[in-house]
């Protein structure tokens, strides 16, 4: 079994992390041929490109700028503790103790729109680049193009040799367009969280957004290695609901009073 994670546009590089075991990204190669791409840009291409503000803009630029493949202690950090929206809050991974922090890099990987696939302890310099940018590179018009098949083959790889060969799905609609399931040969299992809100169940945002980094910090804490003993997650009030949920898409629902 692997989990797949979106990453987060907030970045933490400053507050102070356990020391730990780190490992270097897969496709640092490809990584920079989409910097060479990016330097290029000014500021405000970078601006209209990716519809942010001015000074988000020229900090990125600065980013991509500095941008090297060497990652060390000094430019970067563990993705897993790099990352800081509303998934990290919920998995909150520098609270982990380190059993299973492993687990953790051994069964989650992080959709990444400049480095593909991540794995939690890959060190990762600060950027911004997110999947759904229509930035024209070498292998197309966007980075579906350039990372669709890498990434895609890249999980089926891993699937092959684990005994559970399945992938669950905690990304967002967006990095998860990025998977190709027809090459992975192994089902795909979309868990999806909702909450009571004016009488009825139904996704709201943030709440979803924690509960995946939930589901990834029980699967680690838990040593989850089989798809069905997430049937059993239940941190933050939320309950496996059977009869709304089916093969490919299982149904966590709380009422919180």
């Amino acid at each position: 079994m692997l989990i797949v994670l979106s990453p987060a546009k907030t970045l933490d590089y400053s507050s102070p992390v356990a020391t730990c075991d780190t490992t270097l990204p897969d496709f640092t190669r490809h990584a920079a041929g989409l910097i060479k791409r990016l330097k290029r840009l000014s500021p405000a291409e970078i601006a209209q490109l990716m519809k942010i503000s001015d000074p988000l803009a020229a900090l990125n630029a600065g980013r991509y700028a500095s941008w090297t493949p060497q990652c060390t202690s000094d430019n970067a950090r563990a993705a897993v503790l790099a990352f800081n929206g509303d998934v990290y809050a919920g998995l909150e991974a520098a609270t982990l103790p380190v059993p299973a922090l492993s687990h953790l890099q051994s069964q989650v990987r992080i959709l990444s729109g400049l480095y593909g696939l991540l794995r939690p302890l890959d060190l990762m310099q600060p950027y911004r680049l997110e999947m759904g940018t229509r930035l024209k590179n070498a292998r197309g018009a966007n980075l579906y193009e350039y990372w669709g098949r890498l990434v895609t083959d890249a999980l089926a790889r891993e699937l092959a040799h684990r005994d559970q060969a399945a992938l669950v799905n905690l990304a967002s609609e967006e990095y998860f367009k990025v998977v190709q399931p027809e090459r992975l040969r192994a089902p795909v299992i979309t868990p999806v969280f909702q909450d009571w809100k004016d009488g009825r169940y139904k996704i709201i945002s943030f709440h979803a957004k924690k509960a995946r980094g939930l589901m990834a910090r029980f699967a680690a804490i838990n040593a989850v290695t089989e798809p069905g003993q997430l049937k059993d997650f239940d941190l933050g009030g939320y309950a496996y609901d059977a009869a709304n949920s089916d093969g490919s898409k299982w149904m966590f629902r709380r009422r919180v009073a």
